[in-house]
């Protein structure tokens, strides 16, 4: 007689114990809460209600040129005596910037430095006892992580709204026609009068500035990333402007197989993929294609966007370097000379 072993099924045990292993909705629900409330607590003191006059072509009556409320934003403060990021196209042109603080006070703000090319400004306002909030890295901001927007909405200060990164690595074209690379895309809702905002992770880092929203989609709002910023705000607090090369590519940051890696001896194992080249530019001129792998620039490494952008930021328009980039199974030295950026100008 064979003898037959049964064998249970401990799918249903083992439902039950991962049903009592995993926390309840609602320990969740509050974990999300006590982020959010925490985040925006923390960052919430050092956001502004951004507004700019402009002169009137119009005079008034034997008192000069008059003065119009060209529009509104939002900024924060990022260090403690008193600069504050916001987005160019808020102050851009601005006769007068006035700066009304979450205590209530308000303030005119002196114009430091405005880069259309990337829609980032710093201006600096003289008060005492300012909050200030971080700078974040955003080479560490993944996907599907929380991001808190905080802004003034329509004027309603102090806005909070939370949601996701969505997407990294996106291009968005700025006013000037230029594009930015690297730019952060998420859902947290944002409105006219968020824009120079941050928008911050769980532990009250800012990781971006707030910078659009397509309409008429829903959801769909991008932030410049962080790391993106801080080097724009130090050359601006520094020179006032940002005179960068400009070689006509728009990339994204890729992640290389590491034997060709090895194989090429490269320094890291990112790189920037060219995504595309503008017809008659300099990186045209010098043959470089849609595909390219850029690794290095003027004989410094280039891991990502941000390294590119800051290379181009300190280099001399008009000297020929050396760009090296992988195409398919080769790697090449092209020879680019870099002209200087200009913004195009707004009215």
């Amino acid at each position: 007689m064979r003898r037959v072993r049964l064998v249970s099924d401990n799918s249903a045990v083992r439902e039950r114990q991962t049903s009592r292993d995993a926390p309840p909705d609602g320990e969740l629900l509050d974990a999300y809460s006590r982020a959010v409330t925490g985040a925006s607590e923390a960052v919430s003191p050092a956001v502004v209600n951004i507004e700019v006059s402009q002169r009137t072509s119009r005079e008034a009556a034997g008192s000069g040129p008059a003065e119009r409320l060209a529009g509104s934003g939002s900024g924060f403060i990022f260090t403690p005596d008193g600069y504050l990021l916001t987005n160019s196209h808020v102050v851009h042109r601005a006769h007068r910037i006035n700066v009304a603080l979450s205590d209530g006070r308000r303030v005119e703000a002196q114009m430091i430095g405005d880069d259309p090319d990337t829609d980032l400004a710093v201006i600096r306002i003289g008060a005492p006892d300012l909050a200030s909030v971080a700078l974040g890295d955003s080479q560490a901001v993944r996907v599907g992580q929380l991001a808190i927007a905080i802004g003034n909405p329509y004027g309603f200060q102090a806005t909070v709204t939370a949601g996701v990164v969505s997407a990294l690595g996106r291009s968005l074209r700025t006013s000037t026609g230029r594009l930015i690379d690297n730019v952060i895309q998420t859902d947290a809702a944002l409105n006219p009068g968020n824009s120079g905002g941050p928008l911050v992770n769980s532990r009250g880092e800012v990781i971006g500035v707030n910078t659009a929203i397509i309409l008429p989609a829903q959801g769909i709002c991008f932030a410049i990333a962080s790391n993106t910023a801080k080097l724009v705000a130090g050359l601006l607090i520094k020179e006032g402007k940002v005179r960068r090369g400009y070689l006509g590519v728009s990339g994204h940051n890729i992640t290389i197989q590491r034997k060709v890696v090895r194989f090429y001896r490269l320094a890291a194992d990112t790189a920037v993929r060219v995504a595309a080249v503008e017809a008659r530019s300099p990186a045209a001129r010098a043959g470089v294609a849609e595909g390219d792998l850029v690794v290095a620039f003027a004989g410094q490494p280039v891991k990502g966007i941000d390294d590119l952008q800051r290379v181009l930021a300190t280099h001399v328009p008009g000297v020929r370097s050396a760009l090296t980039i992988i195409r398919g199974t080769e790697r090449l030295e092209l020879q680019v000379e870099p002209t200087e950026s200009r913004s195009a100008p707004r009215e």
